[in-house]
């Protein structure tokens, strides 16, 4: 598995020899679709996890989120510790946390697991908010910016969504700290104890826009997964409106982000959540 090195840079193979010499490779949980490549590796008796970035930012805000809100959660061993992090290389390194994966276990159906996701997620929303006036036309333009960039999206669905999106009001959010990809793909289960991983798309947002991907899958398909969830949350924070406008910013985003990776399956699901979107404004 040591092969696996050959996909990081020269620079972030002399900082991860540097910060852990000799190390061997266990385990590439690469996911394949975005450049990060995520490696287990061992080191002098211990487990680690090596994150190495390509183009994108993920690990920049994987590295900000370590620095500013992830206590509530390492603090009691919900989430892997930093131990080594350079932002110019896009490289870091976490103590490992066991566990597997809640989607495709036991545990995707258990509601059990979704009110202690809920749980979480509330530690984190609760520790700041800042109020903002210009995101929500900052939101409407990456949606208008998605649009505008190759995707599989019908033309006379393009001008609705185009149309909708451009008749919004632009009122001041209340931002809070978000995972930005809150679902079981990116929780671990250990004897029962849900923990979180993956922080690259973390950042400030409405606290909302943390169930949009579980409203779209899990809470579609069992309403009971979204009781728990609410259980362990707390308050609903899904204003109608806004909650409106989150949902259909996150269909084109995953119909377009989706086309351009190669993920066919994920394309459906935006497509499926747009048509879903629209079909309530006609309600």
């Amino acid at each position: 598995m040591t092969s696996a090195l050959g996909n990081l840079t020269r620079r972030q193979r002399d900082l991860l020899q540097r910060w852990l010499p000799g190390a061997s490779v266990e385990a590439d949980h690469s996911w394949g679709l975005v450049a990060t490549t995520v490696l287990e590796v061992t080191w002098a008796g211990s487990r680690f996890i090596v994150k190495a970035g390509g183009e994108d930012h993920g690990i920049r805000r994987e590295l900000d989120a370590h620095a500013n809100w992830l206590r509530p959660w390492t603090d009691r061993g919900r989430a892997p510790a930093l131990v080594h992090g350079d932002p110019e290389a896009k490289l870091l390194v976490t103590r490992y946390l066991p566990g597997e994966l809640v989607l495709g276990s036991g545990y995707a159906d258990d509601p059990r697991a979704y009110r202690q996701a809920g749980e979480l997620l509330a530690l984190l929303h609760a520790q700041t908010v800042v109020t903002d006036d210009d995101h929500e036309r900052r939101e409407n333009e990456k949606s208008l910016a998605w649009l505008c960039r190759p995707h599989r999206i019908p033309a006379h669905t393009v001008r609705r969504l185009r149309a909708e999106i451009t008749s919004w009001p632009t009122p001041p959010a209340r931002l809070v700290p978000t995972h930005g990809d809150w679902q079981p793909r990116n929780w671990l289960v250990h004897d029962g104890v849900v923990s979180v991983i993956d922080f690259g798309r973390a950042a400030m947002r409405q606290a909302f826009t943390d169930f949009g991907r579980l409203a779209a899958q899990d809470f579609r398909r069992d309403p009971t997964l979204e009781a728990a969830f609410l259980d362990g949350y707390g308050p609903d924070p899904r204003e109608p409106e806004a909650w409106h406008r989150t949902r259909v910013r996150e269909a084109i985003g995953t119909a377009a982000w989706a086309y351009r990776v190669g993920d066919e399956a994920f394309e459906a699901q935006g497509h499926r959540m747009i048509a879903e979107a629209l079909a309530d404004v006609r309600r």
